[in-house]
């Protein structure tokens, strides 16, 4: 059996000019990084951006991920090949993989099987540098607050609040907690300091949500980096950042065009994770694929507690998007798990542990029809399920009155698929959505985190500690009490304990910390114990990542 990337690099890639012909792309309009990878000019965005009309928005999300994988990217790359097996035209809409996690124990985020985004190895190892990019914008950042300190601290800024880190795209523990400024007077001012992964950065967030180049460097100006002693806040724009921020940012901004290994067109730009930032791609290369496509293909990270909430009422009240359909993601094997079974006896079949594990599926869709979405629950294949499994999730469907499809497309690619889109393409036809988002601007955000933690997590009770309730108090004194929220929570549990699976009842949501990403335009709000910078496993995937004599790269997935 071969591996992801011997799939990938035993496929015959289009030139990336024919796929944006293909997509109504003008070659003139493409910046080329190489024969596969292109980037789309700014001018060339915004001229299809200002005419045309919008396709239909499909989000693809799942139910909370478990050891044993769900395949949401899989099903995404897939559905849109499906969509092409049967004339349609789909444009897919993807994030960019953290470099975090393909040295670490996650991997890459270009699909698998026969549903890959390819060049696969190029998305997964720097790619056309965006992530670079953000990372050096953030830096620079955080370089000239500390130059700022330094050369006489004009502004009065007290280094003990100092709100805004520096990140690295990669996992390192040892870096979430540091003092800088050692060594001596030619060396800058002591302080405490903190790094993030590059996706947990608010200039990450900023990218994915600006619609354009002037609405970006406002953005960045807005970016709150520190407060003085006399309690006022500073912003990028006091240290005169933002223009050279944006400058960095310029080329990152542009959407990436890859395709699919069926040749299939895929915008793919921007890269949070959804457990600690807001988890969608860009804005721009969303809006992009609607006005290319009539089937506009898009994920949101993780489960949908997080990821489609997030691109519900972070993303879409922000860039005023409306989806048609949700694909929700499942799998027997994460069923059982849910239902009790641990990973290693997951092949063997327990249709009792599915319907015990169900409910984690039940939960999803109670959630997304609170935001008056059509569901359709897609069955991500593995070879171990039996046909009474499978039964037994489709008449948990039916019984629940959305529609249930079969995915092969790991196995098979698009025509694995098909099943699927036309369940999607029937479910388009005949339920129109009613989009409404979870709370109103004008919510205080002590009840906007109470609302996201009782109506999407099931909690029943917030426990908002005190420096959290501080930190909220002081971002409503500034004025930004009508943003919304983006909750850090782990990714493996509807509440804030990874331990507690299928639909945990009676648990209270613990937010330990806030802040604001005034340029991003909402309020983070930590819970529980993630973290915003990941430390590597025991065994990192990087051991195994080599490249043989013939320039082949071995080891990556």
């Amino acid at each position: 059996m071969l591996t992801d990337i011997e799939i990938a690099q035993s496929c015959n890639l289009r030139p990336i000019v024919e796929i944006a012909q293909a997509a109504g792309i003008s070659p003139d309009d493409l910046e080329l990084y190489g024969r596969y990878k292109a980037k789309l000019s700014r001018e060339a965005v915004q001229g299809h951006l200002s005419h045309g009309h919008d396709g239909k928005l499909i989000l693809v999300t799942a139910i909370n991920p478990t050891p044993a994988g769900e395949g949401k990217t899989t099903t995404t790359v897939g559905l849109g090949q499906a969509m092409a097996k049967l004339g349609k035209k789909a444009i897919i809409a993807l994030r960019e993989p953290s470099l975090g996690p393909v040295f670490g124990i996650k991997g890459g985020a270009a699909g698998g099987g026969y549903a890959q985004v390819v060049p696969m190895e190029d998305i997964n190892l720097h790619f056309t540098g965006d992530m670079h990019a953000i990372t050096a914008a953030n830096n620079l950042l955080c370089a000239m607050l500390d130059n700022h300190l330094q050369q006489g601290n004009a502004l009065g800024i007290d280094p003990r609040r100092v709100v805004f880190p520096r990140v690295l795209d990669m996992n390192d523990r040892a870096l979430r907690n540091i003092t800088v400024g050692l060594g001596g007077k030619m060396d800058g001012i002591p302080r405490e300091d903190h790094f993030m992964i590059t996706v947990a950065s608010e200039v990450m967030a900023i990218l994915c949500l600006a619609n354009d180049f002037d609405d970006l460097r406002a953005r960045l100006g807005r970016i709150l980096v520190a407060y003085t002693y006399d309690n006022h806040p500073v912003h990028a724009s006091d240290l005169h950042a933002d223009g050279a921020m944006a400058v960095l940012l310029k080329d990152a901004l542009q959407p990436n065009l890859v395709q699919t290994l069926e040749g299939s067109p895929c915008l793919m730009h921007g890269g949070p994770f959804a457990n600690i930032a807001h988890g969608c791609n860009s804005v721009q290369a969303t809006r992009l694929a609607l006005r290319l496509a009539d089937y506009a293909i898009t994920e949101a990270g993780f489960g949908a507690d997080l990821g489609a909430e997030k691109f519900l009422d972070i993303k879409c009240r922000m860039a005023g998007l409306s989806p048609d359909c949700v694909v929700l993601v499942a799998t027997v094997r994460a069923l059982k798990y849910n239902g009790g079974i641990p990973k290693s006896d997951l092949n063997a079949p327990d249709v009792d542990a599915l319907r015990r594990g169900i409910v984690n599926l039940e939960a999803h869709i109670d959630n997304l029809r609170k935001y008056g979405l059509p569901v359709v629950v897609a069955v991500n294949a593995f070879p171990s399920d039996t046909a009474d499994e499978i039964d037994a999730v489709r008449a948990f469907c039916a019984a629940k009155g959305v529609k249930c499809a079969l995915s092969e497309v790991y196995a098979k690619g698009g025509a694995g698929g098909t099943a699927l889109a036309e369940a999607v393409l029937d479910t388009l036809a005949n339920e129109q959505p009613d989009f409404r988002l979870l709370y109103p601007d004008e919510l205080p955000l002590e009840e906007k985190i109470r609302t996201i933690a009782t109506e999407i997590y099931g909690a029943a009770a917030v426990s908002i500690l005190p420096a959290a309730a501080k930190e909220l108090a002081r971002i409503a004194e500034l004025g930004c009490g009508h943003l919304p929220v983006c909750m850090a929570k782990t990714q493996y549990s509807l509440s804030d304990d990874p331990a507690l699976l299928g639909r945990p009842s009676g648990f209270t949501i613990t937010v330990r910390s806030a802040r604001l990403a005034a340029g991003a335009g909402f309020v983070v709000c930590e819970t529980g114990t993630i973290m915003t910078m990941p430390g590597l496993p025991k065994k990192p995937a990087a051991e195994t990542i080599e490249m043989d004599r013939h320039g082949a790269i071995r080891g990556l997935f």
